[in-house]
């Protein structure tokens, strides 16, 4: 039963990683860059909903992926998968602390209004978090392969 649960409980974590990483590389590749291209006059309107409707679609699945990779820790992965779990809970503090403070506070600064210096930073720093969540898929697919 313990291993019906710890399978179940990777397959949640391993498709809300899955979103992450896919809904990350949309951000980094288009959707950040494209912010520059707003304008002055609508920039604050557009931050606001960016952030507003953003927060909507990735903000619950954050929240399930770090109750599930939690979870994995506490069903206590056997011998070498326990490591596994744990690197995979360290880059998921990476990716909570680069969100938190580096691009919070760029957000916080462009909610203000359009600055070139803190969008070149949202996007430069932004690439923590998708080299981190594009790593976590690569290792739960292995992990989740290897188990079957």
């Amino acid at each position: 039963m313990n291993a019906d649960l710890e399978q179940s409980v990777l397959l949640f974590h391993l498709a809300a990683t899955l979103f992450m990483t896919g809904s990350i590389w949309f951000v980094q590749i288009v959707h950040y860059p494209l912010m520059d291209a707003v304008g002055a006059e609508n920039y604050t309107e557009y931050h606001r909903r960016h952030q507003t409707l953003t927060s909507y679609v990735v903000g619950p699945v954050m929240l399930f992926e770090l109750a599930t990779a939690i979870a994995l820790l506490y069903l206590g992965w056997q011998s070498t998968a326990s490591i596994w779990a744990f690197a995979n809970l360290v880059l998921l503090g990476v990716i909570w602390a680069s969100t938190f403070l580096a691009q919070v506070p760029c957000h916080e600064r462009l909610a203000k209004g359009f600055s070139r210096k803190a969008h070149r930073r949202l996007v430069n720093t932004n690439w923590i978090r998708t080299v981190a969540w594009t790593s976590r898929s690569a290792l739960l697919l292995f992990i989740f392969i290897s188990s079957k």
